[in-house]
């Protein structure tokens, strides 16, 4: 479960974090970097577009009060088109929970989006400023993101029947920890940080230096599996973490890292079942 961290613990987090050098040592590649799958104890894993999706459904409906029909096939290929594009804003952007990086998030879907295509600027500015008011009111993040990603609970359950210590590890807005409670994915975590009650974020080191201690793990003993290279790799990189990025669509074939389509697939290589 979450915990609600001390003063102290918050410091000594900022502390961990002004004292590491974020900048990864120079010609740092996954080749040099290679993971040893068969020493992994702990598991750290993203929430978003990892574990959980959000509600392609709904947000189908909502666009169609806008005259744009898609599937949500079309949608789900535009939302992980997306994420390169956000990610790679992230240093600017400061964080993947403000306003700016939603705005981005949404705006990049819908110019990805085929059923788009001849809606005006106007027309999207309008949609995402409709977005993120509806999604800013109360609850309303729990029930966008509610859809359990094919093969999760599967993988969850492989992994702690193998005995590997498992956390989330989000950038959050302070739900996580309901919204997999809520889909009846919490009891197969043994600590689930989220970034608003932390009060750090990834890619900073820090996060992750924090769960690990927390954790009682080691950084070699360790993999964190997450859908964003700039936030999620780089991050555990940072951190001394091996890492993989999930990517359904190969939309991330040019960055250096290991890549899995999904959980499942990651999970198939940590076990060693084919």
């Amino acid at each position: 479960m979450i915990n609600v961290y001390s003063l102290s613990q918050k410091l000594d987090i900022l502390f961990k974090t002004l004292l590491y050098d974020e900048k990864l040592p120079a010609g740092l590649s996954m080749q040099e970097k290679e993971i040893a799958f068969e020493r992994l104890e702990t598991i750290l894993i993203d929430a978003g577009n990892t574990l959980i999706s959000m509600n392609l459904s709904w947000f189908c409906d909502e666009l169609r009060r806008f005259d744009i029909d898609c599937t949500e096939d079309e949608l789900h290929r535009a939302e992980a088109s997306a994420r390169p594009i956000v990610s790679a804003e992230v240093s600017r952007l400061k964080s993947t929970e403000n306003k700016d990086t939603s705005i981005l998030y949404i705006k990049s879907i819908l110019d990805n989006l085929q059923a788009a295509d001849s809606a005006s600027d106007s027309k999207k500015t309008k949609i995402v400023e409709y977005m993120l008011e509806t999604v800013s009111e109360s609850g309303q993040s729990q029930k966008l993101w509610n859809n359990i990603l094919p093969g999760v609970p599967e993988a969850l359950e492989t992994l702690k029947k193998n005995n590997f210590q498992l956390a989330v590890v989000s950038n959050s807005n302070g739900s996580v920890e309901n919204i997999l409670n809520s889909l009846n994915l919490g009891h197969y975590f043994d600590h689930i940080f989220d970034s608003h009650i932390v009060g750090i974020e990834k890619p900073d080191p820090g996060f992750f230096r924090y769960a690990l201690d927390m954790l009682n793990a080691e950084p070699e003993t360790t993999l964190h599996i997450g859908d964003m290279y700039h936030v999620d790799v780089l991050g555990a990189w940072r951190a001394g973490i091996g890492a993989v990025l999930l990517d359904p669509f190969d939309d991330w074939r040019d960055y250096d890292c290991i890549r899995f389509p999904d959980l499942i697939s990651v999970t198939r290589k940590i076990t060693g079942i084919n």
